[in-house]
């Protein structure tokens, strides 16, 4: 294959200090493509790269990939930086496709958070300044609707993890399992997960924990959306950063990049249909992820290509039972090789770089070992695919399953009833203002959805016992009545 593409450089880099030892976003960034660029053998690589494309952080920065260029001497680059909506694995896919085509010889994907050094700076009663950068990229690129409805956002608010646990408790519901039996195997998989981080050097957690330390509510883990405790959840108060280079074969081998430093992107998939939580027809088996999910495992079996390493994306765990299930894997810790994001550490929209520059390394150490990553942008809104080898079996091959999903799968309209019967399709409990709240999502009789609230503390209290997927309640004023 002409123009085939390859990952020749890897970087990461963490730090773990008080406030004045910690550098700022745009330094950790400058440090991991350091990093990459000595990790690929020859510092010539700098001259192939013509663009440089970085995940939008929690940081302020208009175009850091512009000044990370400049500061190692890159010329005539184009940057971009892309919003929070787009899936990550998209900057791994853009310049594979675009180094196929001729477009580039090689690209630079940088990410990186310092919301540890924000804290620190609370904690230690500090100034937190970032470097002011004004001038905006050559590209911004960002999704094209709206995560979530108005409806959504004025009770869930804009944090992730009310709808993930609304989720959760619908596949908890489809399973076979009691509701206790449910939570205890979440528990015992993030424990195996946390074991998994102590011994990954680049993971923000060194210390594993048992299934009951993130099973029961304690002031170290206290309730974030019911059945979601801290340690079930994404951490990014981190300084974590990361690079990866992309270039093709011909400059590798132009620049003699040993084999050895070599790992290939064989397929990836995507879906960018974006539905709201609220309105989507099936919760748990969006039918994009089916298709993306399914290309992927056909590509293996037609080229007689076993995946044997995995890192599944775990902001929270119902994203970990969806992918495990689109893949036909049976969950245990052989769904992560980082750790995952509780304890591996989830830097805002840079994690799918981290888990693939872990999964590149890993498969250096083993020439037989193929990787599969997955990711996800939203309310598990997009997922994303990518297939990795030490060998390139395949030619490149990319496929975004957007419009076939679209063809499939509209959005449930809203529901105008102001009282009537409906079926609980998935819930979650919350605290606003210092009091539980449950949030339920419902079918209406109608055939159409609502989204309602209770705040009886008898009712609060049976939801957090047993299941009330399923049950069939009626409701006053986007209340629960009975």
């Amino acid at each position: 294959m002409k123009n085939r593409p390859v990952v020749v450089g890897i970087g990461t880099y963490q730090q773990k200090a008080n406030f004045n030892e910690l550098d700022e976003a745009l330094i950790l960034m400058d440090k991991a493509f350091k990093v990459a660029v000595n990790d690929s053998g020859n510092q010539k690589i700098k001259q192939y790269i013509d663009e440089v494309q970085v995940p939008k952080g929690f940081w302020r920065y208009r175009d850091p990939a512009r000044w990370v260029a400049d500061n190692n001497g890159i010329k005539d680059i184009k940057t971009s930086v892309t919003k929070i909506g787009v899936l990550q694995q998209n900057l791994i896919n853009s310049t594979c496709n675009k180094i196929v085509k001729g477009k580039i010889k090689a690209g630079l994907i940088l990410g990186g958070e310092a919301r540890y050094k924000i804290l620190r700076s609370d904690i230690e009663n500090q100034t937190f300044e970032e470097t002011k950068l004004t001038t905006n990229p050559d590209f911004y690129i960002k999704a094209k609707d709206d995560l979530h409805l108005k409806v959504e956002e004025d009770v869930l608010g804009l944090m992730a993890v009310g709808y993930y646990a609304i989720l959760e408790s619908a596949l908890r519901s489809s399973s076979n399992k009691s509701f206790d039996e449910y939570h205890r195997e979440i528990a015992n998989i993030y424990s195996d997960f946390s074991k998994i981080a102590s011994n990954n050097k680049d993971a923000w957690r060194d210390k594993s924990l048992n299934s009951k330390e993130i099973l029961i509510k304690s002031k170290d883990n206290p309730l974030q959306a019911f059945p979601y405790n801290k340690y079930h959840c994404t951490s990014w108060n981190v300084n974590q950063s990361c690079a990866m280079i992309i270039c093709s074969d011909e400059v590798a081998d132009e620049l003699d990049i040993p084999f050895s430093k070599r790992v290939y992107p064989l397929a990836s998939s995507e879906t960018n249909h974006m539905i709201a939580t609220l309105q989507r027809p099936n919760l748990i088996n969006p039918c994009g992820m089916k298709l993306a999910a399914e290309f992927i495992l056909k590509i293996c079996e037609l080229n007689n290509i076993t995946p044997n390493l995995y890192d599944l994306y775990s902001c929270f765990p119902v994203a970990v039972s969806m992918f495990a299930k689109s893949l036909n894997l049976k969950k245990n810790k052989e769904m992560t090789i980082t750790g995952g994001m509780p304890f591996a550490g989830g830097p805002l929209n840079s994690f799918v770089i981290h888990s693939t520059i872990k999964m590149i390394s890993k498969i250096r150490e083993d020439n037989n070992k193929v990787g599969i990553v997955t990711g996800v942008s939203g309310m598990m809104t997009k997922q994303s695919y990518a297939l990795w080898s030490k060998k390139p079996a395949i030619d490149f091959i990319h496929k975004d399953f957007t419009n076939n999903a679209m063809q499939i799968e509209q959005p449930i309209e809203i529901s105008s009833l102001e009282e009537g019967y409906g079926k609980i399709i998935g819930y979650t409990i919350i605290n606003k203002n210092n009091k539980p709240v449950s949030i339920m999502f419902i079918d209406c009789d109608d055939g159409k959805r609502k989204l309602i609230t209770s705040s009886d503390e008898s009712i609060i209290r049976s939801m957090e016992k047993k299941e009330w997927v399923e049950k069939k309640v009626y409701f006053a004023n986007n209340q629960l009545v009975h």
